[in-house]
């Protein structure tokens, strides 16, 4: 008997992305180009800059990468079962009201038990997180036990540059599990990233027998590999993360959507107004984002930022383990920026 996936109610993914920006775009083209901020110019960082263009331009380093992700969920019993048994990752931690969950003993989600609150549709927040596997058959294995599970999906895409898995968790916190193709078959071309179907047979075809495969937990090696935001307008957020933080836009569908990253991965970060234009942050009583994480080298990085965000006029925050700062971008979300070492 082959095994079935469960499709359960289907998520607005956004509109197929014919993305015209590619890490090779011209310094101060890009946002006209893409109509994102009228006449102000989005300095974004390229792979060859032009030297004596347009001023210095300010990049992340390429170690950048994402961390964990805090959310506020109204079950924690439950959310804790369910990304453990059905999601796959580890509980590290679990105390009264709190828990901590990831993999290789590294937290990518942590919970805050906030009794009754209900799911943030319409606002401003947590689009998805995504836990990147380190290959394909992991992936296979995770859609083979989601199978047997029944576990309800969302959705299941090719992205060109990754195969993807789309659930929710019982808050309505979005969930993208999902594996990279090799970088050389994308890399300079991430302005292809689109929305497919996937083709589930040859995924699952890549196991000796979907049907057996064993599933304990998402592989080792599992991390997170970006985090993808609902905000309330595209240019703001684009503003403050290429022009302020250093990241690279790779990817924008018009107004609707952008995606950014460090060292030329295809997406660190998403955004998108799709559920949430013109939107505010959730009002207390919701199920919500807690901070996102970006995590940089060194400690200098992430006060070398801070201080980029204070020319902004924001103050950023110290975190309660004094590990890094939080800042607030233009909608809201709240980001930790902590340092790897």
């Amino acid at each position: 008997m082959p095994v079935r996936v469960v499709l359960g109610t289907p998520v607005d993914r956004g509109p197929l992305l014919r993305t015209r920006v590619g890490r090779n775009a011209p310094l101060g083209i890009v946002a006209p180009a893409l109509g994102l901020l009228g006449d102000r110019s989005l300095l974004v960082a390229a792979r060859h800059v032009p030297k004596g263009t347009l001023g210095p331009v300010v990049s992340l380093p390429t170690e950048t990468r994402m961390g964990a992700v805090h959310l506020t969920v109204s079950d924690l019993a439950r959310s804790v079962e369910f990304w453990r048994d059905a999601v796959g990752l580890d509980v590290l931690e679990q105390g009264p009201g709190r828990a901590s969950l990831g993999s290789d003993g590294e937290e990518l989600l942590g919970f805050v038990e906030e009794p009754g609150a209900r799911p943030a549709d319409g606002f401003t927040g947590l689009f998805h997180v995504a836990l990147l596997v380190p290959e394909r058959p992991a992936l296979a294995a995770w859609l083979a036990h989601a199978g047997r599970e029944r576990i309800p999906l969302q959705g299941l895409s090719d992205h060109f540059v990754s195969e993807a898995i789309y659930l929710g968790d019982p808050d309505g916190h979005g969930i993208e599990i999902y594996a990279d193709r090799p970088r050389e078959s994308w890399e300079g071309q991430v302005e292809r990233l689109t929305t497919l179907p996937l083709d589930v047979g040859g995924l699952l075809g890549v196991l000796d027998d979907a049907r057996t495969e064993p599933f304990e937990a998402l592989a080792a090696g599992t991390v997170m590999g970006h985090v993808h935001l609902r905000v309330a307008e595209i240019p703001a957020t684009a503003a403050f993360y290429c022009d302020a933080l250093g990241f690279g836009l790779m990817a924008a569908f018009g107004a609707q959507a952008a995606f950014m990253s460090a060292g030329g991965y295809h997406h660190h970060l998403g955004a998108n107004t799709w559920e949430s234009r013109g939107a505010g942050q959730a009002p207390p009583g919701h199920a919500t984002l807690e901070r996102a994480t970006i995590v940089l080298p060194v400690a200098a990085d992430v006060d070398r930022l801070a201080h980029e965000v204070e020319v902004l006029g924001q103050v950023p925050e110290p975190l309660a383990d004094g590990a890094g700062v939080l800042v607030r971008e233009p909608s809201g979300n709240p980001v930790a920026l902590t340092a790897a070492g």
